[in-house]
């Protein structure tokens, strides 16, 4: 079962797309555990500025006070993914597969190791090596260096091999929204967009049909829309 409905949200605030999420994700665990066939769905969005902190991070890496982040424009939500903080904005394509990793014959670390070989030959077709960094999920840039950054952060939650979450690439985000935290929980390495590296603006459009087609390759996924 490989069909994907493919959900594309254009520009999203982060509460609603989350609460969107938890019932889809409730609705494959619920059909798993009747023994039903279960659906694969993935978002495509655009947030408006928001910070997210994960189950496991540590609410000291967000820098800027609760009065400074309304002067941003910004909101701070405490989410059930994996990792630490992270900034979610205009710009930035997230990507949430919401999806039953028994159906693609994947476990957890392949799944996650699958969705950063996307990213890696998504920014590649815009002449950007993307790398992995040990201990560091997502994907990089000159990972083993002291010019480390990020382009795309990655956090999931799993129930029953149930996914959701997933992961946020910068595209022509608005660099200046990291400054007000460790994105991450990192105090030393830095992020970067593919606009950034590239010198250009680049298309979010453009962006999603890449990763769209290395989701296909990749996975195998058979998109489908309605």
């Amino acid at each position: 079962m490989k069909r994907t409905r493919l959900i594309d949200l254009g520009v999203a605030s982060y509460m609603p797309v989350w609460q969107q999420q938890e019932e889809l994700h409730k609705g494959i665990i619920a059909a798993k555990l009747k023994g039903e066939d279960t659906e694969n769905c993935m978002i495509f969005v655009e947030h408006n500025h928001v910070y997210t902190l994960g189950k496991s991070g540590n609410e000291a890496n967000m820098l800027i006070s609760a009065i400074q982040l309304q002067a941003a424009h910004a909101e701070f939500v405490k989410v059930n993914r994996g990792g630490d903080i992270t900034y979610h904005g205009p710009g930035q394509l997230v990507v949430y597969p919401i999806i039953d990793m028994a159906n693609f014959g994947v476990g957890v670390k392949e799944y996650v190791d699958l969705l950063e070989e996307v990213v890696i030959r998504t920014v590649g077709e815009f002449g950007i090596t993307g790398e992995r960094l040990e201990g560091a999920t997502g994907v990089w840039l000159d990972a083993h260096t002291s010019r480390a950054r990020k382009i795309c952060a990655i956090g999931i939650k799993c129930s029953r091999y149930v996914t959701m979450h997933g992961f946020a690439l910068n595209v022509n985000t608005d660099l200046n929204y990291f400054n007000y935290i460790n994105p991450c929980g990192f105090v030393d390495k830095g992020v970067t967009s593919i606009s950034k590296e590239v010198g250009t603006e680049v298309p979010v459009a453009e962006v999603k049909a890449v990763v769209k087609k290395y989701f296909e390759e990749l996975f195998g996924m058979d998109f489908y829309t309605f």
